[in-house]
Order: structure tokens, then C-alpha cells, then sequence
């Protein structure tokens, strides 16, 4: 079947903590990744009618379409994925394309502070299992991988000093050698920031385009085949004797066991388990025209690796395979404010003040979507409820885009009943909740402002 056409237009303002569901069918974020991509893949069309299936996945993203393609490629076990809108069409197609050796948004410094050196050790061994398994996935996937690892640039002398601190912990407990780049290194081999005082490389790493890699988990899931079918917003989960009744506008899916992969996306009222339980962040990106060779050299441009920056509102950015530079950060606090120009601003600011050459650049895309940030900074890849076969992967924090291929793995052990025993905390338990979700968002008002006045204190003399 081809790719289901959109059946409503783009809805930029949707807000996953006021409304039911995304919407039925809508196009897709106006984003680069899907200009570049070109058409979407076929896939098998909406739910028109009741049916059985054995497993149903809730989302047709990263997560969901890979834990599709391992449950059939792995287990023999064939999948009906459900999309609201087009596949793909929440975070999969609207992230910074950045691959890292990382899930959630703790450092490994972090991880020693709150599990311990024992557990830490044992997170970074299946955190970089993960990364491996993302980097054979693309093997198959055209994609514009870039390789070669990742920038964590220090916008201040005070971070680069954590930096330092950090890069020590990552070589002499975890084996993974990073290193330090002072700023002159920085500047002649690397990329030269006007912000930048210095900056931790790390070896692992790859940018993407995200929209290509979906895209190429769709084809990949339905050719061992898994089903997915789009504009089939799921409006209630529910279980009656030993199987669950997934309702869609179209029909009732019943299936033995259920998947819930919606990332930040996820409604309120999708499932109880998940009832605030996810705290969606909205994120701006934008991608400029084409830099030409001047520009390229005014900003020093020697690497297209992935580039984050140490604000606690940080900035992500790289430069594209054909030469366009991505910037993205945070953007606006609801979705019914999403489309004001002032967050717009935030990325065209922080743009010229890293490389004043480009202040006033073209802009030739710019788009915005919901990141799944759990209340922890850590994800969750778990069966919530032992006594019924329902199980989710959420709350990667922005850093699913590698880890997302490995909790699609983990989840479809879960589901073939053949996971072994993990004492991880990403595998155990629930995603924590909040005692004050109803006023969450008043606290990310106070909390940006907090942070904002942080990160941009300039360093004590």
C-alpha cells in the first residue's frame, strides 16, 4: 500500500498535556530532515474495521518501529504499530539528528553520584551496547550518517572545568577516553566559536538525518512484517479477560500485549500507568541556507560532528552534509504558544553570538517539537504492572535518537518473554511521577529563568 496521504494539515500548536490525542492523519512538522528525506515509504493504511493482532506498539517512531522490526526479525513475533498521524510524525522527524553515547540527561559523573560506581560501570556497558547496536542498524539505512564523535563545547571557564573533571571520570573509571581540547586546538582543528573557551571530545557519535532513519526503520519493520498503520490515533487502552481492547476511530485492535513508545507526545489520558509521568519540553530547530566557502572558513568549520553546548539550556547544533548549519534549543514553555516569535529569536541570538559572521542568515526551515523528559532525567524501559503484559519506553530526555534502537530491543525481549534479568534502573520500576504535576508548568517558568540567569552569569574574575 503507499504512504497514507495526510488527512488534516500540520498542527503546530498541539499540547500533550491538554489535548486528548495528536490529531487523526495531520501532515508532518515542516522540517528539513522530511525535505531531504522525500517522499515517506509506504505503510499499511489506517485501522478501518475490528481485528486481532498479537502485539500492538503505540507510536511509530524510533522506539516503536524498532522494537517492530526486532520482535519479527528475533522473536517471529508480527506487530501492529499505530500512529495518530503520519509515521514517524512526533519526535522521530523533529529532533537535532544527534546520536550519542548516552540516554536520559545525567553524565556518568551523575550516575556514580546516585547509583553508585558498581551500577554506573554496568549502565555505561549497556548504554554503549546500545550505541553499537544503533551504528549496525545504519549500516543498512541511508541516512547522511556522520561519524567521528561528539563536541561538548564549555561556554564558560567554569564549565570547561567541569568538563576537565568529567572527561577524568569517563578515563579512568569507564575506560572511555575522552580528552580535552583547549580553546586554540579548538579553534585551529575543530570549529572556531566565538562562545567557546574549550570543549570535551568524545569518541562516540553520529549525526543523522532522522527523518531518512525513520523512515528506513519503516521499511526495514514492514519488510519482516510488522504492520503500521497511520491516522489511528489510539483513543483508549483497555484489558478484559487476558486481552486488551485498543480503540481507535476505526476499530477496535485487540491484542495479547500492548507497547506504548510515544515519546513526548504522550497524552494524559493514554493510559493511567502514564499519567504524569512525562514532563514534555518543547524544542526549537532551525537550518539556515547553504554556507558559502567564505562563511565556512570565517567560522572555522573543520569537523560536521555532532556540537552541543554546556548551558543547562543548551544549545545543539553541527553543519550539514550540504553545508547548511542546524541550531536548535529550548523553545516555548505550552504549545499554544509555541509559534511566538520570541523563541524563533532565542536560536537566531544564540547563532550570531557563536558565529557573528552568520548574525542575520537565511533561514530556510525552523520547526518545533515535544522532547519526553522524565521527572529522574532517566528513562524507562519497563513492564510498569507484572500481573499484565503491557510496557513502555519513554523519558530519554532528548537523548534518544542512538539509545531509542536498544530500548526498542529491550522492549521486544519484554514482550517475547526471553529479557534476562536486569538490575539496571532504567529497566526497573516505573517513570516517578510528580506530587505537584497540576502546577508543573509554573515551576518550568521559574526554573528556565533560574536557569537562563546561570548560564549566562559570565565567570568570576
Amino acid at each position: 500500500m503507499s504512504a497514507t496521504p495526510a488527512l488534516d494539515h500540520y498542527d503546530p500548536l498541539y499540547d500533550p498535556l491538554h489535548d486528548m490525542h495528536p490529531g487523526i492523519g495531520r501532515g508532518y512538522a515542516p522540517t528539513y530532515w522530511l525535505a531531504a528525506a522525500g517522499e515517506p515509504p509506504d505503510d499499511d493504511g489506517p485501522v478501518t474495521s475490528n481485528r486481532d493482532e498479537d502485539v500492538v506498539i503505540v507510536g511509530s517512531g524510533f522506539t516503536g518501529l524498532t522494537c517492530a522490526l526486532f520482535l519479527a526479525r528475533e522473536h517471529g513475533i508480527k506487530a501492529a504499530v499505530l500512529e495518530a498521524n503520519r509515521a514517524a510524525w512526533g519526535c522521530s522527524t523533529r529532533n537535532g539528528g544527534q546520536g550519542q553515547n548516552a540516554s536520559g540527561r545525567l553524565t556518568r559523573s551523575q550516575w556514580i553520584a546516585r547509583f553508585g560506581q558498581e551500577t554506573a560501570l554496568k549502565l555505561h556497558a549497556e548504554i554503549r551496547e546500545g550505541f553499537d547496536r544503533f551504528t549496525d542498524l545504519l549500516q543498512d539505512i541511508e541516512c547522511d550518517a556522520e561519524h567521528g564523535g561528539h563536541l561538548y563545547i564549555a561556554h564558560r571557564q567554569r564549565t570547561l572545568a567541569r568538563l576537565r573533571a568529567e572527561s577524568e571520570i569517563c578515563n579512568k573509571i569507564f575506560g572511555y577516553p575522552t580528552r580535552i581540547l583547549e580553546r586554540t586546538t579548538l579553534d585551529g582543528e575543530w570549529v572556531r566559536e566565538s562562545e567557546a573557551v574549550g570543549a570535551l571530545h568524545e569518541p562516540l557519535g553520529v549525526g543523522v538525518n532522522p527523518a531518512k532513519l525513520a523512515f528506513g526503520y519503516l521499511r526495514a519493520a514492514r519488510a519482516a512484517g510488522a504492520k503500521v498503520h497511520p491516522a489511528s490515533p489510539v483513543l483508549s487502552i483497555r484489558r478484559e479477560t487476558g486481552i486488551f481492547h485498543v480503540s481507535t476511530p476505526g476499530g477496535v485492535v485487540r491484542a495479547r500485549a500492548v507497547v506504548i513508545a510515544t515519546g513526548g507526545y504522550t497524552s494524559q489520558g493514554l493510559h493511567k500507568s502514564l499519567r504524569s509521568k512525562i514532563m514534555p519540553i518543547l524544542s526549537n530547530n532551525m537550518v539556515s541556507r547553504p554556507l558559502t566557502a567564505d562563511e565556512i572558513e570565517a567560522t572555522g568549520f573543520r569537523t560536521r560532528q555532532v556540537i552541543t553546548d554546556t548551558r543547562v539550556l543548551r544549545y545543539y547544533y553541527r553543519l550539514l552534509p550540504d553545508n547548511r548549519l542546524q541550531i536548535g534549543s529550548r523553545s516555548a514553555i505550552t504549545g499554544a504558544d509555541a509559534a511566538n516569535p520570541k523563541h524563533l529569536a532565542v536560536l537566531n541570538d544564540g547563532l550570531a553570538r557563536k558565529f557573528p559572521a552568520l548574525a542575520g542568515i537565511e533561514i530556510d526551515y525552523s520547526w518545533w517539537g515535544w522532547v519526553d523528559v522524565s521527572h529522574d532525567m532517566m528513562p524507562r524501559i519497563v513492564q510498569p504492572n507484572p500481573a499484565e503484559p503491557l510496557f513502555y519506553g519513554l523519558g530519554y530526555g532528548g537523548n534518544g535518537v542512538s539509545y531509542s534502537a536498544q530500548a526498542g530491543w529491550r522492549l521486544a525481549e519484554l514482550v517475547a518473554g526471553k529479557n534476562r534479568a536486569h538490575p539496571l534502573p532504567i529497566y526497573q520500576g516505573e517513570l516517578p511521577g510528580h506530587m505537584f504535576a497540576p502546577f508543573r508548568r509554573l515551576g518550568q517558568r521559574m526554573l528556565y529563568q533560574l536557569y537562563q540567569s546561570h548560564d549566562e552569569k559570565p565567570d568570576a574574575a
